[in-house]
């Protein structure tokens, strides 16, 4: 085998770029990896000094460099490594590691360099702290509200002080606030601890793709905690009575389409929303953003409590009289002794596990539905799903 025809070939399709150099800092060489990643040609670079390759200072500096080391022989970069930056044909600037080797043949001193690019890591590096940064917003900005929240339970605790009965039901009600705050909190909370120092090691390596899967589940952490203040939220707005009702006629059936196409996104594993309409009219008298937060509200909780390859039914019925709004599906159930306090807020079956949820979703839809004079009822039962459905007569009947 000829060695030197494979040492060429091994060279020429490294993924890293590698340059030599000669003691005066002249190129003799540089790979197509390396041509490509600084923009030119071979030939624009063989025969030219390194430093062409080098935004300032170390431009400027290069050559001093290489007599300091050839005087004293004291080793700053070779053997060593470190992170520096390259300047392209073109002007730009980008980070790389460089790699130094010092290499004696047929009388002759070269220093090899090898090129490894530092580009992706340093833009995983600033998502990372776009995403930290946008976290301690968040959380701040929520923390505020939350506190606000904490504020009117205790005001309402005050007013009812007088009533046993009254503050008893509201200390049940605040520990299962606390309760699953506490728990709610804490598991998206560790997530985004465990993923942000595990980034942390990924970086160093580097790997890309761990720190990707690890900004993306922060991502997710950050959509659950902000899922479960706004459900704070509008339950702070209804109790306060900030809620306004606007009822107008809406394409009912544009409104659930577009429903379906959102939530289908965020289903499970070959989990199907399947929609369907009857009657011939597609339009009623009701608050569109109210009804529409229902819709969402229920649809999350079927595919939350159902589990994957299973369909879920979506139907709305207009008829002279009533609007009708069910959606079905073949989840967890609910126990029956669990079926009359669901409508309270914070409450939560006691088959949910681990399932995430404020156990407030089911409560401000029963409210947002009476505003709109409507009425909402449940079937259910364990292992074999559940329907709810929304009903809402027509007021405008002559």
């Amino acid at each position: 085998m000829d060695t030197g025809r494979l040492l060429k070939a091994i060279i020429d399709n490294a993924i890293d770029g590698i340059i030599t150099i000669d003691l005066h800092g002249i190129v003799e060489s540089i790979n197509p990896a390396a041509s490509h990643l600084f923009g030119y040609e071979a030939y624009e670079v063989i025969g030219h000094n390194v430093s062409m390759l080098m935004p300032e200072p170390d431009h400027s500096n290069h050559d001093q460099y290489l007599r300091n080391y050839l005087e004293t022989g004291v080793k700053k970069i070779i053997g060593i490594g470190r992170e520096v930056r390259g300047r392209r044909k073109d002007g730009s600037t980008f980070p790389f590691r460089l790699a130094v080797s010092e290499v004696h043949y047929e009388d002759k001193t070269a220093f090899t360099g090898f090129v490894h690019d530092l580009s992706k890591e340093k833009e995983a590096e600033e998502k990372l702290l776009h995403y930290t940064e946008e976290l301690e917003n968040k959380v701040s900005e929520r923390t505020k509200d939350l506190i606000r929240l904490v504020s009117q339970l205790e005001k309402a605790k005050s007013e009812v002080s007088l009533s046993l009965a009254k503050e008893k039901e509201l200390n049940q009600l605040k520990s299962r606030f606390v309760s699953m705050a506490s728990h709610e909190f804490r598991t998206p909370l560790s997530s985004v601890l465990l993923s942000a120092s595990l980034i942390e090691k990924y970086v160093e390596k580097p790997d890309v793709a761990n720190v990707l899967k690890h900004t993306g589940r922060i991502k997710g952490s950050v959509q659950l905690l902000t899922s479960i203040l706004n459900d704070f939220l509008s339950l702070e707005r209804l109790e306060a009575g900030k809620v306004a009702v606007n009822k107008e006629k809406l394409n009912l059936v544009q409104l659930a389409e577009e429903i379906t196409e959102e939530m289908q996104l965020i289903c499970k594993s070959n989990q199907h929303i399947v929609y369907q309409h009857t009657g011939a009219v597609g339009e009623f008298a009701l608050d569109a953003n109210l009804i529409k937060n229902c819709i969402i509200n229920l649809v999350s909780n079927a595919i939350k409590y159902s589990g994957e390859n299973t369909f879920i039914e979506f139907n709305t019925e207009i008829t002279a009289e009533y609007c009708t709004i069910t959606v079905k599906d073949n989840g967890i159930g609910i126990p029956e002794e669990d079926q009359k306090n669901l409508f309270e807020p914070f409450f939560r079956a006691n088959n949910t596990g681990n399932i995430p949820g404020t156990g407030l979703g089911l409560n401000i839809v029963k409210r947002y539905v009476a505003l709109m004079d409507g009425q909402v009822h449940c079937q259910s039962a364990l292992h074999r799903g559940t329907v709810i459905t929304l009903s809402f007569k027509n007021l405008n009947l002559n």
